[in-house]
């Protein structure tokens, strides 16, 4: 038996060793072109070009719900070519902008990177901060102040940072958003440059952090005036309106209207509002997306990214879908016809990737910082619980209550993050016991209608709440940015404002529920694998999985781990 045993190993391992050396003679001159022997080569085998893509306020569902209406070059590519992670959650709460595009590319949480929300209030002094904030740097593109911004924030390595460090600064990599933190945030400390729009002037700006001034490309990128001359084409469906069956008639009361319109419907007379509003509006619409899109072409043409020794790395986001997203809700023609324009963008994307970079030879993901609720009057009217927490009304409540016991006003300097925010100031200097006022806070914040739990930050791990809550509650805590108490509310709820009596317009997101916290997440092109996986992802994996294609250090913060199916 034993003899008989040895043999069937022996003849299972010739095989395996015949299949594998079959597989390498069957690969395509293409892939052996693009992923050389280093034994052959002496070069260390990466992709010419990185591209890493942000949709903001993406719901993992938008890939699907729209899939029949894409074209087969845009997220169909992406689907059909290259591999889909269907259950990656964020890990941390709360679930906003800054944080979402800092946990992408640090693979790191708000407790180690220090980004706690787009807005966060140091502890210590009540002084709020906002994420990318720098009073030591100037504008460098316009006269504006929307240029003192730079990363000095964030408290880790991203692994763009990682790349930089990895050839001796030799990668370029450059980040792109219409939100400075958009681009900031992803392109890290080392970046080259990281550029964003600014409403005043209707130019891509960056700050003395990366320049003292613009490079030409950008001057003869800016000299264009594409904003107005994409509004001046105002905004109508990109198809004819009766086929936008995935989302609610246009004219619903759920979508919030532009300033001076009568109602939320097509045509948007972009052409007559930005002469109104400013040039600003292109954020609110596809053009702003458009607009991303040619700016990110202009930076691989005028940076020659892709085209280097080493390999490069571009940071794009694309933020007019969050800008959409809230206005209008996630049942809207507008968001329908934005991702549909989108995924357009992305197919001449791939194809001018393809033309200069050579398909083959670029890498790209795709993913989100966060999503998006339904909007609660929306899901009322079809019966399911939902409602607003308006938070700014139970912030008052709350400080009468403190008042009158403790005789001081304003012990709650803020609710937001869905965090109380304490005023330490005062609290300290009437030697107020921190641990009693917190209890009362949390006896009262357990009876407002919509909150599920309110944890006490420094108790969380006894708290009787899931496991799964507790795990994302400590990794979004930050000691120095975040609030003593953590707000959980019950599915359906955000905080906001009622509105009119037909309820609150559009919609907006920070929560732990899947609505909030399932994103999409698509790798593509040079060392990825075809095929899709059910299995639990998380946010934090993205920045392990692009270091291990890349074949260098995760971020010095980094938690997660490589998602080994990714890769070939």
């Amino acid at each position: 038996m034993k003899i008989k045993y040895l043999f069937i190993l022996s003849f299972a391992f010739i095989a395996f060793n015949s299949t594998a050396q079959t597989k390498k003679k069957k690969a395509p001159a293409a892939t052996s072109a693009v992923m050389p022997a280093a034994s052959a080569t002496k070069t260390l085998p990466r992709p010419k070009l990185v591209v890493g893509i942000v949709v903001d306020q993406m719901r993992w569902d938008y890939l699907y719900r729209f899939y029949d209406r894409y074209q087969s070059n845009g997220f169909k590519r992406l689907l059909n070519d290259g591999f889909s992670c269907d259950n990656t959650l964020i890990d941390y709460i709360p679930t906003f902008t800054a944080p979402g595009h800092t946990c992408a590319y640090t693979g790191s949480v708000p407790a180690i990177h220090g980004i706690a929300g787009n807005d966060f209030i140091i502890q210590a002094t009540g002084r709020s901060v906002y994420c990318t904030e720098d009073t030591t740097v100037k504008t460098v593109g316009s006269t504006s102040a929307a240029g003192k911004m730079s990363p000095r924030n964030l408290l880790t390595t991203t692994v763009t940072d990682e790349l930089r460090l990895a050839t001796n600064f030799r990668s370029k990599v450059i980040g792109i958003a219409l939100k400075d933190r958009g681009g900031i945030l992803p392109a890290g400390h080392t970046a080259n440059a990281a550029y964003w729009f600014d409403d005043k002037s209707g130019n891509w700006i960056t700050s003395t952090y990366y320049m003292n001034d613009l490079p030409q490309w950008v001057k003869d990128f800016n000299y264009q005036k594409l904003p107005e001359t994409y509004l001046k084409l105002d905004w109508n469906t990109l198809y004819p309106i009766d086929t936008y069956v995935q989302t609610l008639p246009d004219n619903s009361k759920y979508e919030g209207k532009f300033s001076g319109a009568d109602s939320p419907t097509f045509p948007v007379k972009t052409s007559s509002i930005y002469k109104k509003t400013g040039l600003g509006l292109i954020r609110s619409t596809p053009y702003g997306n458009t607009l991303t899109l040619d700016m990110a072409v202009a930076a691989i043409n005028g940076e020659q990214l892709g085209q280097h020794d080493v390999t490069d790395f571009l940071a794009v986001s694309f933020s007019s879908t969050d800008y959409v997203g809230h206005q209008f809700g996630p049942n809207s023609v507008e968001i329908e016809d934005v991702y549909l324009r989108l995924d357009r963008d992305f197919a001449s994307l791939f194809t001018f990737l393809d033309a200069k970079v050579g398909k083959g030879n670029y890498s790209v993901f795709l993913t989100a910082d966060h999503g998006a609720a339904h909007n609660t009057a929306f899901l009322n009217d079809h019966g399911i619980p939902a409602n607003v927490w308006e938070d700014a009304a139970v912030k008052d409540s709350l400080n009468k209550v403190l008042l009158k016991k403790y005789k001081i006003e304003k012990l709650v300097l803020s609710l937001a993050n869905y965090q109380v925010n304490f005023n330490y100031k005062d609290m300290n200097y009437a030697k107020l016991d921190e641990d009693a006022v917190k209890k009362d806070c949390i006896a009262y914040l357990e009876k407002s209608p919509g909150v599920a739990y309110a944890i006490d930050m420094k108790n969380v791990k006894t708290a009787n709440i899931p496991d799964e809550l507790r795990t994302r509650i400590i990794n979004g805590y930050s000691p120095v940015h975040s609030g003593a108490i953590q707000i959980i509310l019950e599915p359906g709820w955000f905080t906001g404002h009622s509105g009119s009596e037909a309820g609150p317009t559009g919609t907006t997101h920070g929560t732990w529920n899947p609505y909030d916290a399932h994103i999409p997440l698509v790798f593509m092109g040079w060392g990825i694998q075809h095929g899709h996986l059910n299995r639990e992802t998380h946010m934090t994996d993205i920045a392990a999985t692009v270091a291990a294609l890349l074949h260098i250090q995760a971020p010095n913060g980094c938690i997660g781990t490589p998602i080994q199916e990714v890769l070939k």
